[in-house]
């Protein structure tokens, strides 16, 4: 239950009236007050009434305070008949409307029963409409998680929907076939990786929704308004204002909605009928792929990384299904990939630290496919047509400059050498294809080309997988660079790292903007790739904390509880991608190519290959049906043959081939108008006239409740518990990962052993006798060299292999070595003290102490004999013991003498109002006290 106060909203905000950003007071600390927001949907809850011949539709926002009205026609057995009126209404006027329809809808004054108006269904949104053969469908969002939050905007995703017929039944005209088509559309598993969000705009990336708040919007706001805004600018004419005679002038924001960016949207067809009739706040677009978020304790300051995947709905489907590209330049399997880092501990997008880095994986960009006839685990892969200007190459590779910018990297793992060509045969068509295109781009601007076979290097023993993989990641981020909305830190200057001044991308006044992407492709795109991906995305996080001031070095090191914490993220994305895709899990993870997985890891390979073999030769062409279904890609018609009766669905995703094109497009100058002129920055991203048709920019008020994230995310009106956060719940390093004995670094960029993390003290094993094994296990493999230094001759390898047998037999045999240093007499109960005495201490008691350690101890005792003493027989030289040398102009500071700290007048002045307002004398109000006040009571009460 919600429980309304009527004073929280007002007192909340004036109790963090200088954290606001939205507040006059920001101009005094040096903060700007932000020229622009994002729109906040109006409609985040709905209810569903429905009579005989109409359904209503009764949306709200989070607050409850504005209602809006969708009146849904059920007499129409085949046609969509929506009416919105576009106003807005307030609660009681909404219960009002209510009653006079329910009274309105019975068959006799006073009788109550279902003919009246019944309520039918409560749900978070819209999904869309749809037809078979029949009438039209609506389907809702009844039931939805919070999986992320990035700057007090939710992410959500769906966990359950309802689908509702909308004629009734008495116009209702059936057809045989309406069933199965209702089948194969909720074969869409929409419950499964779907997510959306109210306030914050999940087809693009942070990059891009940061910088869009920073255009100069002065330039392009008109004073044209639209019907509904004279309706509202009427009624606020009308009302009485009684802070009309002070001469306060509002203060305006830019509201900025966007239009989404329909590749990575599932639902744009469905909501294509409907979109230029109702209201924006009915449309809610959704992505699918991935959503997670981690927490990342340092020393109890909060850094959120979370991991987004947006799949392409554009030439979508299953493995075998969907290969190469279509026509149009999109590729099967296209997933991009955004991990965003911020410091938690501020909310704002204004006053907050972001920063975030995007890779790209996808099928090779050529008409190519696999016959899955032959009922083969590998089918063969055959090049469907010649291509030899590049044509499909160069659309795809178009679409990625005007999104991402220029350098666009690809990175090529499929293998080079086979006794029989395979993939071999996608690798000899694109690189001619790469190279053709690059002779007419400009050299600064060119498509970077690596190749590297990495099933080959991981059969060699004498390679190591991971440590070429981090020098090519290492080379990409420089290239690309990253985003951060703020600019260096100071330490940066003090302490300069080497590798820093490298680092690529755009340097803006505000920060840094990544320019260019890396794509990754094998030919699945799925174990190989998520490696490589996770692999650059490591690096990307060293940078990233490092550029927000978490870390002294942009490096970061295996088994810390940060990289393990980034690694189990990215084990989940590639999970559910390859579910997605290839119908089973992932088959060889980090740990494989790290060679530390468990024994038991190959039996579950073994499975995963079964599933995703099963999947492949059984399911995929019912999923493959499912998803033309759902994307509308197939449109059931009466005059058409039917989904399941086509032989293949080639001709639905390969449009241009049914008609011969009028204006072909260049094959020197492949790219779009305009791309060029802005490169290295993305075209998307530039404020051009042509960019900004696809902004809607309003002027609002800085309390209006469609801006404010403060109101958005906390929830003033509400009673709420802090144990019912979702940062609670989230993963947590400090909870997951950090070893739980005493006396542990908490630090989570310490590197610890394999057995040394928090799960494996958490989790309830079977039998001692299996957590010994699966140690020893862990420990038998050899721990894999530096990053740094990779060993380019075999004698350098087998010289380590020695050393790491030899520290492996020490270290698994810890029982057998107590017995041969002379202790043979001590029990197995004796060993077994000394090991849990061992475990919470973080040490072995029963060794003796090291010559060091008895020094200190030593020393340690005498300072504690004459701690007492009052006289001193010598002067006490401070130089002598300690030297420090500044690195900074701070003030000195030390434990002997402490400078006073500085406490500026307006801080003072703040103490002094407090300490008379404690008095009783109440200090007389500001311009921005009677503003705040006024827009309160407006919003309140008017």
């Amino acid at each position: 239950m919600d429980y309304t106060l009527s004073v929280v909203p007002f007192a909340a905000h004036l109790l963090t009236h200088q954290d606001c950003d939205s507040c006059d007071c920001l101009e005094n600390t040096g903060l700007k007050m932000p020229q622009s927001a994002g729109i906040i949907s109006g409609i985040q809850r709905m209810v569903l009434y429905e009579t005989r011949a109409r359904y209503f539709l009764v949306g709200t926002n989070q607050a409850q305070t504005k209602h809006r009205v969708l009146k849904i026609d059920r007499t129409e057995p085949k046609d969509l008949v929506i009416i919105d009126d576009k106003h807005v209404y307030s609660q009681q006027e909404v219960r009002e409307l209510l009653g006079r329809l329910d009274l309105g809808n019975r068959t006799k004054i006073g009788q109550k029963g279902s003919s009246g108006l019944s309520r039918a269904v409560s749900a978070f949104g819209i999904v869309g409409f749809v037809r078979f053969l029949e009438g039209y469908y609506i389907v809702l969002i009844t039931k939805r998680r919070k999986m992320a939050d990035i700057g007090g905007h939710s992410i959500y995703k769906i966990e359950d929907t309802s689908m509702i017929y909308i004629p009734n039944d008495s116009v209702r005209v059936t057809h045989p076939d309406e069933a199965r088509y209702v089948r194969i559309f909720q074969n869409v598993d929409l419950s499964s990786n779907f997510y959306f969000s109210y306030s914050y705009d999940l087809s693009h990336s942070l990059q891009y929704n940061l910088t869009l708040l920073q255009r100069p919007y002065e330039l392009w706001s008109t004073p044209e308004t639209s019907a509904e805004e004279e309706v509202q600018t009427q009624s606020k004419q009308d009302s009485f204002d009684i802070f009309e005679e002070e001469g306060l002038p509002t203060q305006v924001v830019y509201g900025i909605q966007n239009e989404p960016y329909y590749k990575y949207v599932w639902n744009g067809k469905l909501l294509e009928r409907v979109k230029d009739i109702v209201h924006h706040d009915w449309l809610m677009y959704i992505i699918h792929g991935f959503c997670g978020q981690s927490k990342l304790l340092i020393y109890g300051r909060p850094v959120h990384i979370t991991l987004i995947a947006r799949r392409s709905s554009k030439f979508a489907g299953t493995r075998f299904l969907k290969r190469g590209a279509n026509c149009e330049g999109d590729v099967a399997n296209e997933v991009e990939t955004e991990q965003i880092v911020h410091d938690a501990s501020v909310m704002s997008f204004t006053a907050g630290s972001y920063s975030s880095y995007v890779q790209v994986r996808g099928s090779v960009p050529l008409y190519w496919s696999q016959d899955i006839s032959t009922m083969m685990p590998k089918p063969p892969i055959r090049l469907d047509q010649a291509d030899p200007y590049a044509h499909v190459a160069g659309l795809h590779f178009d679409q990625m400059l005007q999104r991402f910018g220029s350098p666009i990297i690809i990175l090529n793992l499929v293998k080079k050498r086979e006794k029989r060509k395979h993939e071999k045969i996608l690798s000899e068509e694109l690189y001619p294809a790469v190279t053709n295109l690059n002779q007419f781009l400009p050299p600064e601007n060119s498509i970077d080309y690596i190749a590297w076979d990495m099933a080959r290097y991981t059969k060699s023993k004498l390679c190591n997988v991971l440590d070429r993989l981090s020098m090519i990641a290492e080379n990409v981020v420089k290239r690309t660079g990253f985003f951060i909305n703020r600019s260096d830190f100071y330490c940066h200057t003090v302490r300069p790292d080497d590798r820093w001044g490298d680092v690529g991308g755009h340097i803006t006044a505000s920060g840094r903007v990544q320019t260019g992407v890396l794509r990754t492709n094998c030919v699945d795109c799925l174990d190989r790739t998520n490696t490589a991906q996770f692999m650059v995305g490591k690096c990307a996080l060293a940078y990233q904390l490092y550029a927000l001031g978490m870390i002294d070095k942009p490096k970061l090191q295996f088994d810390t509880d940060c990289v393990r914490l980034f690694e189990e993220l990215y084990e989940d994305h590639g999970d559910t991608l390859s579910l997605q895709y290839g119908g089973s899990q992932l088959v060889h993870r980090v740990k494989t190519y790290r060679k530390i997985a468990p024994w038991t890891q190959h039996s579950k390979d073994i499975m995963q290959t079964l599933s995703r073999y099963y999947s492949n030769a059984f399911s995929d062409a019912d999923r493959q049906d499912a998803i033309n279904l759902f994307l509308q890609v197939y449109q059931p018609s009466e005059a058409k043959p039917h989904l399941w009766e086509l032989p293949t669905d080639f001709y639905l995703h390969q449009r241009n081939t049914m008609a011969l094109l009028q204006d072909r497009r260049s094959y020197t100058l492949w790219w779009s108008d305009g791309i060029l002129s802005y490169l290295p920055v993305a075209y998307d991203e530039v404020p051009c006239e042509e960019t900004m048709k696809k902004v809607k920019v309003k002027s609002v008020n800085r309390f209006d409740e469609s801006i404010d994230i403060y109101t958005e995310f906390f929830k003033p009106y509400e009673i709420t518990s802090f144990d019912d956060t979702f940062c609670i719940a989230m993963t947590n390093s400090a909870r997951e990962f950090m070893p739980k004995t005493v006396g542990v670094d908490p630090s989570p960029f310490t590197v610890r052993k394999p057995e040394e993390t928090g799960k494996s003290v958490l989790a309830n094993k079977s039998s001692k006798e299996e957590t010994l094994l699966q140690r020893k296990t862990a420990a038998s493999a050899p721990p894999p060299p530096s990053e740094e230094a990779i060993s380019s001759t075999s004698e350098d390898d087998s010289e380590e292999d020695r050393d790491d047998d030899g520290s492996v037999s020490q270290r698994s045999t810890p029982i057998k070595l107590l017995t041969e240093s002379g202790e043979s007499t001590r029990t197995g109960e004796e060993i077994h003290q000394q090991q849990s005495v061992k475990e919470p201490y973080g040490l072995n008691l029963a060794e003796f102490p090291s010559e060091d350690d008895l020094l200190i101890y030593e020393r340690f005792a005498h300072l504690g004999e004459s701690q007492h003493r009052v006289e001193r027989t010598e002067c006490i030289n401070l130089a002598n013991i300690i030297c420090l040398e500044p690195v900074s102009s701070f003030p000195e500071d030390s434990v002997y003498a402490v400078s006073l700290p500085q406490v500026d007048r307006d801080s003072r002045d703040e103490f002094e109002s407090h300490v008379m307002m404690g008095q009783g004398q109440v200090r007389l109000l500001c311009r921005d006290d009677m503003l705040m006040y006024r827009e309160y009571v407006k919003n309140r009460y008017m």
